[in-house]
């Protein structure tokens, strides 16, 4: 920048004296100080900015702080479920056996409204995972290396991490979700149904003497017994083969887990319980590799091409 500074003779007011108007700058941009203008202003330059490793830890340590508030959130709301399902449970079973006149399909009812508390607490399971198994790849990979130095670093946490803060996503499936608060807690309540169900109807109002009769009794409307305890059964049946099933999927990762079990590939999105299969895993894994394989060809046709199995140099590109 250069700054002229001259008189302007104007008549008998010069008199050799500057006024305010006979000072002007004139701003001549060199070429070094428009391509410093132009690092600065680029993205990737402001990108690769480094920090200090004071501010990183300073970073590190409120992140985690946010993380652990949001997983601890998440956890109070899937106790909240829990606690309707135990509770409606709970005030089903004490109008039920208050009186031997009391209907004993509201049970069944129960039972509809614990199932959609259990599909509401495996979606906020789900939520909650998100944010817990961050706060796990954060103690595991990050924190772990502060205590234990000597011990070898795990490197890919820190990529891991950026990559699901860039790509949120769910870290399991909804089958999973479901088997797994279905075995912790929800298990136990259908169980207490079904069984004070056969309860309500074999004492009220009178023990049944025989089978048909306890059929009898079950009868709800025009619906008869037996359809009634045939649905019971297999309702309790599908329920408890889903919970055995479902054990096999062990996506989860913001669980108490050691060292060994928690590897960070389980760090990753989850379609479908059948992912869990070997051969279903090589498959996706496959298909990921394909497609970050692709480039994008030309910014106006927008096309999208899978590049040749020799790398393509960057002058030809040019």
């Amino acid at each position: 920048m250069k700054t002229n500074i001259r008189s302007r003779a104007t008549g008998p007011l010069s008199g050799g004296k500057r006024t305010s108007t006979d000072v002007h700058t004139s701003v001549v941009p060199h070429q070094s100080d428009e391509n410093l203008i132009e690092r600065a202003s680029d993205p990737s330059t402001l990108m690769r900015r480094k920090i200090s490793p004071s501010d990183f830890n300073s970073a590190m340590i409120h992140f985690y702080r946010g993380e652990v508030q949001r997983s601890n959130t998440w956890r109070n709301r899937l106790d909240t479920t829990t606690n309707w399902a135990v509770l409606t449970a709970g005030a089903t079973l004490s109008f039920a056996f208050s009186a031997p006149a009391n209907p004993h399909f509201v049970i069944l009812i129960n039972s509809l409204l614990v199932a959609f508390f259990l599909f509401m607490e495996a979606r906020r399971y789900r939520y909650y995972e998100i944010w817990s198994s961050r706060v796990r790849v954060l103690e595991t990979g990050y924190f772990a290396q502060l205590l234990a130095p000597e011990k070898a670093a795990d490197k890919e946490w820190a990529n891991i991490l950026a990559n699901d803060l860039l790509t949120p996503h769910f870290t399991i499936s909804e089958w999973e979700a479901l088997g797994r608060r279905l075995r912790r807690n929800y298990l136990w309540i259908f169980v207490l149904l079904a069984a004070s169900w056969n309860l309500k109807v074999y004492l009220h109002p009178d023990p049944a003497r025989t089978f048909d009769e306890f059929i009898a009794r079950a009868a709800v409307g025009l619906l008869p017994g037996n359809i009634v305890f045939a649905i019971g059964v297999f309702f309790n049946a599908a329920l408890l083969i889903f919970a055995l099933a479902t054990v096999r999927l062990r996506e989860a990762t913001g669980e108490v887990l050691p060292r060994h079990d928690f590897p960070l590939e389980t760090f990753r999105r989850v379609t479908d319980w059948t992912r869990a299969t070997a051969n279903h895993r090589r498959t996706m894994m496959r298909r990921t590799k394909r497609a970050r394989a692709r480039v994008r060809v030309g910014s106006a046709s927008g096309e999208w091409k899978k590049p040749a199995k020799e790398p393509v140099k960057e002058e030809s590109l040019t």
